[in-house]
């Protein structure tokens, strides 16, 4: 077999870059180890930022995104019992997020792919990266065919293969695990709220969001060894009522748990995010922790620039964008790694810090709260800052 990118991993990177070389005429396959009905199933959680939505918008994609997405115009911080509001729309200049699940969006990628006829391989793992270094790298599948290709997208997640391609003196590791998970559910509910809440309380964070009208998603703070099926319905929302208790009036919506697990906190970095002709995006190049909703942003930020620089080299010959590709794209996933570790700095409690640092937390979330140059920040992070080019 024989393509101009070969990419490996149908998650939103991989996908979407398919898409983007499609539209500039650039041939590329994709490799998949699950099977369509598992990666289009697979519950996650689906932030979209206004630039990602813009970018789905403006390649076609935005049909059943503006059709069935929920549009959020502020976010709750939650704490001493009192919820306030962050009005992120009037604090960017118009600027909002969107709830739109991840599974939905690769379900929008895989049908846009397979209407324009583009190679989409299920249930065909990439087992190893060949000849990175060369001019014609090279994708071994499992049952031993290869691929050849003029580049390969490394798009397969934390632990795929593409990574371990860059020698490990060709790269350096930022890994950073945090002391606490999230235990996450998903019940057949009523919305509590309109908007998102992050709750800080001396038990540990929680957070309130909504999936669809009748379906919510909620985590807390956990021991991240803690066992999932230990904890009862009942047990499970009484955590939450402690956690979101206060005089204000506010009373979360309980109902039906229908799934229940428990999220590691962790962030890491590879730098550079490219090698010879191996690119990595998304997950596979870095990893940010839930709290500030940068995962699926930053991998659609990634290919975005990876397809322009694909299209240069197309169209001119030219290899200036695909040697700056790394340096462009890990100014904005450290600018998110800072504010996803901040907003879980404000939001959960430590279990090693003591009371003098707990109340320099609340003094942070009182700040934030009060100051409107201070809430801008915070705004114009949690929207999207620029997609870089």
């Amino acid at each position: 077999m024989r393509t101009q990118v070969g990419i490996v991993g149908a998650g939103p990177a991989g996908l979407l870059l398919s898409h983007l070389l499609h539209l500039r005429g650039i041939e590329s396959v994709v490799l998949e180890s699950r099977s369509r009905a598992e990666i289009e199933s697979t519950v996650r959680a689906g932030v979209l930022e206004q630039g990602t939505v813009d970018v789905l918008v403006e390649v076609g994609l935005g049909d059943r995104l503006q059709r069935e997405g929920v549009v959020h115009e502020g976010i709750y911080l939650r704490f001493a019992g009192k919820s306030h509001r962050i009005d992120l729309h009037a604090l960017t200049g118009g600027k909002a997020i969107t709830l739109y699940a991840q599974h939905e969006v690769i379900k929008d990628l895989v049908a846009a792919r397979l209407a324009a006829r583009g190679e989409l391989i299920f249930d065909g793992p990439a087992t190893a990266v060949l000849g990175v270094d060369t001019a014609t790298p090279r994708i071994r599948l499992r049952d031993g065919r290869e691929i050849s290709c003029d580049f390969v997208a490394g798009c397969d997640g934390f632990h795929g293969v593409c990574r371990k391609a860059i020698p490990a003196g060709a790269r350096t590791d930022y890994p950073h695990v945090y002391p606490f998970g999230w235990f996450g559910i998903l019940a057949e509910a009523k919305s509590s709220s309109k908007e998102l809440i992050y709750a800080r309380h001396d038990r540990g964070f929680a957070l309130v969001s909504t999936r669809t009208p009748e379906l919510q998603r909620l985590y807390f703070q956990c021991d991240p060894d803690d066992d999932a099926e230990g904890w009862s319905d009942d047990r499970i929302w009484e955590e939450f009522r402690l956690r979101l208790a206060g005089e204000d009036g506010f009373r979360l919506l309980e109902g039906k748990i229908v799934q229940k697990g428990i999220v590691a906190m962790r962030s890491y970095v590879v730098d550079p995010m490219q090698y010879g002709r191996l690119f990595l995006a998304g997950d596979a190049a870095h990893i940010v922790p839930p709290t500030g909703a940068k995962g699926m942003n930053l991998a659609v930020a990634d290919v975005l620039v990876l397809s322009r620089a694909f299209a240069e080299f197309y169209s001119s010959g030219r290899t200036e964008l695909l040697d700056r590709y790394s340096a462009v794209c890990l100014r904005r996933v450290w600018l998110a790694e800072r504010f996803s570790r901040w907003m879980t700095a404000m939001t959960h409690r430590d279990p090693d810090a003591d009371e003098f640092t707990h109340r320099l937390q609340l003094a942070e979330l009182e700040y934030v709260t009060t100051s409107r140059p201070a809430a801008t920040s915070l705004a114009e992070n949690y929207v999207g800052l620029p997609m870089g080019s």
